[in-house]
């Protein structure tokens, strides 16, 4: 017997990596509180088709006294020859006369156990007819009668079938998961094996356990497993030449980007595989970055070109032409910020030194002490024209995106805002946070929320929030349900006879 099916988790306790829905599951049992009908979705290998077995177990057994009985159930369930438990490979049953078939069997009564449980596997398989003719026996099963039906494709599952179906998402397995059930299985079958090997296998399982333990089966034969005895079989990823990858793009060397990727290319490693695993890698690095709020731009850029490369080596006829492209137009670029989707052309261009624009001002107030003899409207020009250089100063300092910046700029952005009643809801506003490239500001009242949402004015502040953070943002305005607003530590809300002042 393979090891993935002689270590298939029998009970609750035994499956590993879906915490959240065995907790749910066994508290339901607990409490008879069952559905009639359950929808498990999640990738291959995630424990679908074993917790629904599992729960046929505990639906089936309901209700029996005689532990012989109860027993009996079980052993047929896991030997998979009880007549009250009907398993449909619906890849292979996918037509309507399948699902007619089933529904007529419905009526009969359990022969064994209390209740009669169908699970249907690969359920998105089933065709529209099938679906409708399945959809009045899910709404009104007979008492007796449960449905546990499992997909790996959510998406193609009508609305209307998981409306009636209490749905659990079936997450992929972690690799910490993976690696110790495989070293656990290891020792049971006495399997010599590397602990870095186990985390190979993990990783190219992608968080499907059944594959995970598929692939140590395939390798127990070895005297010793080793992590060359894993690339062996599932072929290199190409985690080596991350780093010299790397070292090209920050040194600009394209010579020694052509040859690490010649030297991929040479090994046989998939582009797709390489591209993944390039990705992971970059998305971790981001991920620190944000945390530790340092400029991220450089690493979004490349990104969205790796991003942009997956997708065009489905098409091309060269896939490996599509990641030279990328990591060459990475590597030759002169900016990092140039390849940046969400940011503003002027992002990209050179930042003027500090020492530069003090420079300036203090020749410009040279300037004006020189001027005695000017005129009060040529005075008022140049005071004007001294803000503005003083905002400038600040708006070319705020190019980093976080909360904390987007909280200092926000007068700012309130000060420049027209017209003044518009000015005027702004300063009821507060910036709660930031999802992506939008600033979520919240109101406390909704008169003001309403009179920021207009179509003109909303365009007209993102346009100022462009201006001073250089890159494209959206404005989502939301009402503080606490009705704070986060302002009364600011000192309250707007004043009304300010807001008359300024309108009129």
């Amino acid at each position: 017997m393979s090891l993935y099916r002689q270590y298939r988790p029998q009970t609750f306790a035994d499956v590993i990596g879906q915490d959240h829905i065995v907790t749910t599951l066994e508290q339901a049992t607990a409490q008879e509180k069952l559905a009639h009908a359950y929808l498990f979705a999640g990738s291959r290998g995630t424990g679908k088709t074993s917790v629904a077995r599992i729960l046929a177990k505990t639906i089936m057994v309901q209700n029996i006294r005689d532990e012989a009985v109860k027993k009996q159930i079980i052993k047929g369930v896991e030997e998979g020859s009880l007549v009250d438990l009907l398993e449909i490979d619906a890849a292979s049953n996918t037509g309507v006369d399948n699902i007619r078939d089933l529904i007529e069997k419905i009526q009969f009564s359990p022969v064994v156990s209390s209740a009669k449980v169908y699970i249907i596997d690969e359920v998105h398989m089933l065709s529209k007819g099938a679906f409708n003719a399945l959809l009045k026996t899910l709404e009104e099963p007979p008492p007796y009668a449960f449905f546990i039906l499992a997909t790996t494709e959510l998406s193609k599952i009508p609305v209307t079938i998981q409306s009636r179906c209490q749905c659990f998402p079936f997450r992929q397995i972690r690799d910490e998961d993976i690696i110790r059930r495989l070293q656990y299985i290891a020792d049971c079958e006495k399997i010599t094996v590397e602990r870095e090997a186990l985390r190979a296998i993990a990783r190219h399982a992608e968080g499907g356990m059944r594959d995970a333990i598929a692939l140590l089966d395939q390798l127990r034969s070895l005297e010793k497993i080793a992590v060359a005895d894993v690339q062996e079989r599932i072929g290199s990823t190409g985690n080596e030449y991350i780093e010299d990858i790397f070292l090209a793009i920050d040194a600009k060397d394209a010579q020694s980007l052509m040859k690490t990727l010649k030297a991929l290319e040479e090994n046989g490693v998939p582009t797709d595989v390489f591209l993944r695993q390039l990705l992971s890698v970059v998305r971790r690095k981001l991920r620190d970055a944000i945390m530790e709020e340092k400029p991220s731009a450089y690493l979004i850029g490349i990104v969205d070109a790796l991003l942009h490369a997956i997708r065009d080596i489905r098409s091309s006829p060269l896939p490996g032409l599509a990641l030279e492209s990328a990591l060459l137009s990475i590597c030759c670029a002169e900016k990092p910020g140039e390849r940046l989707p969400l940011a503003s052309a002027q992002e990209a261009q050179p930042k003027p030194a500090k020492e530069d624009v003090a420079e300036k001002k203090e020749k410009k107030t040279g300037e004006q002490i020189a001027k005695k003899d000017v005129t009060e409207k040529e005075e008022a020009l140049l005071e004007e024209k001294e803000k503005e250089e003083k905002l400038g100063k600040a708006i070319v300092e705020a190019v980093e995106l976080s909360l904390r910046n987007v909280q200092e700029q926000w007068p700012n952005v309130v000060a420049q805002a027209e017209p003044a009643s518009v000015r005027m809801s702004l300063k009821d506003g507060h910036v709660q946070g930031i999802e992506g490239n939008t600033v979520i500001v919240t109101f406390g009242s909704a008169f003001h929320r309403d009179k920021v949402t207009e179509m003109e004015a909303s365009r007209k502040v993102e346009q100022l929030m462009e201006k001073i953070f250089r890159r494209s943002l959206r404005l989502k305005c939301t009402i503080d349900e606490s009705g704070t607003n986060g302002l009364h530590a600011e000192g309250g809300n707007v004043n009304l006879a300010d807001a008359a002042a300024e309108i009129f």
